[in-house]
């Protein structure tokens, strides 16, 4: 991940499906796939196209023209359950998702979704209820996510607060991952290591 996280304004898409295990968020067949540009139409791809390529006709949600650039979902229950494919959040990335709402992830989803500058937030059942109010009322609703401030202006004027770990936070803002935060030590480790040199072993 080269981008650092942002603040960022955007509609939402509602998802109401619970349950959403990580095969339909990307099915097994593109798991050989290295390229993470080329995952977006790999995206819900059994939900969204035919089986000869042609997108599905009433188009599904994503597909829909008036959700084009939207960068927040809102989805149902326990959402990213099933295997631990990275795919996932790579392809809800690569469509353009940054944060997605929820009342709970699968824990390995979370945690890659916070390796690959996806923002999960938890919600309880009645901020979710009102979340999804919101945007099937009105499709063009704004949402501000502020994850410096850990925030988020809804529609209606209000704020949401939200947990996140501390060091998914710093590595989201830093546009990093737990390598490019070993390496930016570097100078740190070295100055470290010229201070305490190695111990010669004097045994026979």
């Amino acid at each position: 991940m080269a981008e650092a996280f942002s603040s960022f304004s955007s509609k939402a898409i509602p998802l109401r499906s619970e349950n959403v295990d990580t095969d339909q968020i990307v099915p097994a067949r593109y798991l050989k796939v290295t390229n993470k540009d080329g995952l977006a139409d790999a995206l819900f791809h059994d939900w969204r196209f035919n089986e000869d390529g042609t997108r599905k006709d009433p188009p599904f949600i994503l597909d829909e023209a008036r959700y084009e650039g939207t960068r927040i979902l809102v989805v149902g229950d326990n959402f990213g359950s099933g295997s631990s494919r990275e795919h996932a959040p790579w392809a809800l990335r690569a469509w353009g998702i940054q944060a997605i709402f929820s009342t709970s992830f699968a824990d390995i989803f979370r945690n890659n979704s916070l390796k690959n500058g996806v923002l999960p937030i938890v919600v309880d059942k009645a901020t979710h209820q009102r979340l999804f109010e919101m945007v099937e009322a009105n499709p063009d609703a704004q949402f501000r996510v502020d994850l410096a401030e850990q925030g988020v202006l809804l529609p209606d004027g209000s704020t949401l607060d939200f947990d996140v770990d501390p060091f998914a936070k710093m590595m989201l803002l830093a546009g990093t991952d737990e390598i490019g935060y070993v390496l930016a030590k570097d100078a740190d480790i070295a100055a470290w290591e010229a201070a305490h040199p190695a111990k010669v072993n004097t045994r026979g």
